[in-house]
């Protein structure tokens, strides 16, 4: 009995030493030879295709390519497209009664029923910000001095417990938006001369784009659902928070108006000897473009 205890463990150490080894367990088996050559089905690398990894695709110009402009609270495309964007705030639905959700119901049915046009509904999600109301909470504490101790107490708080609530676990709030998208046809426009053709076409686009939008406005009123047209800066917003979603939390959007970043021109306050500076520059580029024409 003890020799064939032996052997059965002989036996467990041989084919475990020959596992560990990556040997065949047979002995008149051969061992396969590792090749260190590229599959055949290995693709060959490319130049075009050695991208680095950590490189951000171009999604801003991607998306954007067919962009002319923002202005007039449109967004203007090269094909003389426009859209013009308004910010939804819904109602508490569940809260309702039966009789006030169906009435709410059937206004947004009659609005989708009078409406002939395309409309776009886009969900926007953002990491809850409560900056602005800490910021509030932080200067009233400063400024009222006769604040009880008890209520400065709380107060301090609750403003402790809102910064760690925002910072341990990321919360999100959901944006509404109603676009909506126009087409102008420029063959039905006469003008004299291109700047009071881009004129007419800006006027069409906006008068018919204004109308669909109290339209929605008026219908959804009755709804108690509130719709307000988005700015120039707004839609900037929306299209900000779309492309920056993490980074809008620290580097805020009010925060780059507000620092003038949006601005074409430097509008900070400059001596006469600077001003004057600028002024030479500009005459002697105008100088030198003009001396180039005439050569030509």
């Amino acid at each position: 009995m003890n020799l064939i205890l032996m052997i059965l463990f002989g036996l467990f150490l041989y084919v475990f030493t020959k596992i560990m080894l990556k040997e065949p367990i047979l002995p008149w088996k051969e061992k396969k030879e590792v090749s260190n050559k590229p599959s055949k089905f290995k693709k060959k690398k490319s130049g075009k295709q050695n991208i680095e990894m950590d490189q951000d695709p171009d999604l801003f110009k991607n998306l954007f390519d067919d962009v002319q402009s923002i202005s007039h609270h449109m967004i203007r495309f090269k094909s003389n497209k426009f859209v013009m964007i308004a910010e939804v705030e819904p109602v508490n639905y569940f809260l309702l009664s039966d009789g006030e959700q169906e009435a709410i119901d059937a206004k947004f049915e009659n609005w989708l029923a009078t409406i002939n046009y395309s409309v776009q509904f886009y969900l926007q999600n953002r990491y809850v910000d409560l900056s602005e109301p800490i910021a509030d909470m932080k200067r009233y504490m400063e400024k009222e001095d006769d604040l009880p101790y008890n209520a400065r107490e709380y107060g301090q708080s609750l403003i402790e417990d809102l910064e760690s609530w925002q910072v341990q676990i990321p919360r999100y709030e959901t944006k509404r938006f109603i676009a909506f998208p126009f087409q102008v046809n420029t063959n039905d426009i006469t003008a004299e001369d291109d700047e009071e053709f881009e004129e007419k076409v800006i006027d069409k686009a906006f008068s018919e784009l204004y109308r669909r939008y109290n339209t929605a406005k008026n219908s959804l009123n009755n709804a108690r659902i509130k719709v307000d047209l988005l700015t120039n800066e707004g839609i900037i917003d929306v299209l900000y928070h779309a492309f920056n979603r993490r980074k809008a939390i620290k580097n805020k959007f009010k925060e780059v108006k507000n620092q003038e970043m949006l601005a074409l021109y430097l509008t900070a306050d400059q001596d006469e000897e600077r001003i004057e500076l600028v002024k030479e520059m500009i005459d002697r580029e105008f100088s030198g473009e003009t001396q180039n024409q005439e050569a030509i």
